[in-house]
């Protein structure tokens, strides 16, 4: 019987755990052991596994620094949500909208994600980021001062305020600037979050084990070396980027999807969201697919299960930060971890048996 391959082998456990994860979460919900805080948490850690795996393609896999990511993220999540608002009497089988609802919030993300980066990718480090987070910031102002309305005569658009939508009396407001979009289905639930979790690592993971991801990883490698040696950084460069930028998009209509409302509030696609997502990225290490999941689930735990330290928790919170950094990154340590990984042992424990 023949050895299944290494990185399937990878990728089986990868995906095991998050299925096992939700086996268990699932068994005890259903016994009552699970609050209805942490509950009411299990889709927005879908979320930000989805957005951590997502920049981890940017930022660990081609190597380039994106700020922007939370644009991408209220791009679909807009798109998606306007779509589902406008068509929900149309399409009654939420699975169908909802599943629309999605392959359009990536495509509107992923389609900026390419536009963006034919002029942006061409800077570096400092430069990218900072284009890049002008850009998210673009996005959200934009959207928070977007007025769309509905009619019997079209789409009306304004940037000052609703009466000059000029609607019909059968006309309706589905983009209120500030407010964003009121009503919108929720469809979204964990088992749906989980399905779109294991099709984001399905795409990065086989992505990054393709013929293209050692391209990429090349370009992040040695620029200079990829070009002498014939791989077009440009298309690679747009591939990865807009391929993180769809995903963004797809968490970003699960997010719209999970509440009734949705506007581009600072809070939900600002600046901060944007740090945060990639605070999952670092702390995960950039580039380990499985630690971006596991640091998306625990940094968004944590404030809620310190929730009772009124008055600490924000101070344990910022030393969690700091053991998982040093954890990950301390040269020290991970020469502690690599003498101590399971891998490691297991070879000492086969020599001491044929002894």
């Amino acid at each position: 019987m023949e050895k299944i391959p290494k990185i399937w082998r990878e990728n089986l456990i990868t995906y095991g755990m998050v299925i096992i994860a939700y086996a268990v979460m699932q068994i005890l919900i259903s016994f009552g052991l699970v609050s209805r805080l942490v509950q009411g948490l299990l889709v927005p850690l879908c979320i930000y596994v989805i957005l951590a795996v997502s920049l981890n393609l940017t930022v660990g896999i081609l190597g380039e620094l994106s700020l922007g990511h939370a644009g991408f993220m209220c791009l679909g999540a807009f798109a998606g949500a306007f779509f589902s608002k406008v068509t929900v009497d149309a399409i009654t089988f939420s699975p169908v909208r909802f599943f629309l609802a999605i392959l359009i919030g990536a495509a509107v993300a992923g389609l900026f994600g390419f536009l963006i980066g034919m002029p942006v990718l061409r800077f570096r480090g400092d430069y990218l980021a900072i284009v890049t987070l002008a850009f998210g910031e673009i996005i959200k102002n934009v959207i928070n001062a977007l007025f769309v309305g509905l009619d019997s005569n079209g789409v009306h658009f304004s940037l000052s305020d609703r009466a000059a939508l000029g609607l019909l009396d059968d006309g309706d407001v589905i983009i209120n600037g500030a407010q964003g979009i009121i009503g919108t289905p929720q469809d979204s639930n964990f088992t749906v979050g989980v399905l779109l979790v294991l099709l984001t690592l399905f795409i990065v993971m086989n992505l990054i084990r393709s013929r293209d991801g050692r391209a990429i990883m090349s370009i992040r490698d040695n620029l200079i070396a990829s070009e002498s040696i014939g791989i077009h950084v440009t298309k690679y460069k747009l591939m990865a980027f807009s391929i993180s930028a769809a995903l963004a998009g797809v968490a970003g209509v699960l997010y719209s999807h999970n509440l009734n409302s949705v506007a581009a509030s600072p809070r939900a696609f600002g600046y901060n969201m944007s740090i945060m997502i990639l605070v999952f990225v670092v702390l995960g290490g950039i580039g380990n697919i499985r630690g971006s999941m596991i640091a998306a689930i625990v940094l968004t735990l944590l404030p809620e299960m310190l929730r009772g330290l009124d008055r600490y928790r924000m101070l344990i919170y910022a030393i969690v930060l700091i053991v998982m950094m040093l954890f990950n990154w301390s040269p020290k340590i991970l020469e502690w971890r690599e003498r101590h990984s399971l891998r490691e042992l297991a070879g000492r424990l086969r020599g001491r048996s044929k002894v």
